[in-house]
This record gives structure tokens, C-alpha cells and sequence, in this order.
């Protein structure tokens, strides 16, 4: 269950007369479009994640070498990996 707080709230005159429109607009007490408003204000006023940023360069791959085959070629060396550590084999990974 949500606890609740009384509190006493100052509106400049706008802006409790564009809540009492809503309030009627919407069919609600006045303390939950209050209630409703601030949540969306709060929501919007929310951190967000800074943009990813990046620097894109040339890979300059040698003659040869398909870029599209990369994440193979990884799987292949760490199964190599795995293989040359002693005792280990497929049973034991999970």
C-alpha cells in the first residue's frame, strides 16, 4: 500500500486553473490530476543514458581476410583454447 503525505502546495493562479480544468475535463478529484501531472513532469525530467558515441575508422584488413567471417574465425581460436587447457572437454561446459 502507497503512504500518503499531506502536504500544503502554493499553484500560481494558471496553473491550479489549468489543473481544475483537467480535473473536470477528466472526471477526477483534483489531488489525483495533481497527483498525475507531477508523475509525468517527474517522468519526463528523468536521467537518461548519455548518446552512445563513436569514432569510426578504416579497419585496413590484410588481403584475405573476409571482415563478414570475423566472429567465426574468434569461435574457432576459443575452441582452440579451450581444447589445449588440460582436463577440460566439451561435457564440462555448460
Amino acid at each position: 500500500m502507497m503512504s500518503l503525505v499531506r502536504t500544503t502546495l502554493t499553484l500560481d493562479d494558471d496553473v491550479a486553473e489549468r489543473l481544475a480544468q483537467l480535473a473536470n475535463e477528466m472526471r477526477q478529484p483534483f489531488k489525483v490530476v495533481v497527483n498525475e501531472t507531477l508523475r509525468r513532469g517527474l517522468a519526463e525530467q528523468a536521467p537518461s543514458a548519455p548518446p552512445f558515441d563513436y569514432q569510426p575508422h578504416a579497419g585496413h584488413l590484410r588481403a584475405g581476410i573476409d571482415a563478414r567471417r570475423l566472429n567465426e574465425l574468434a569461435w574457432e581460436l576459443d575452441e582452440e583454447r579451450l581444447a589445449a587447457q588440460p582436463g577440460k572437454d566439451d561435457r564440462s561446459r555448460s
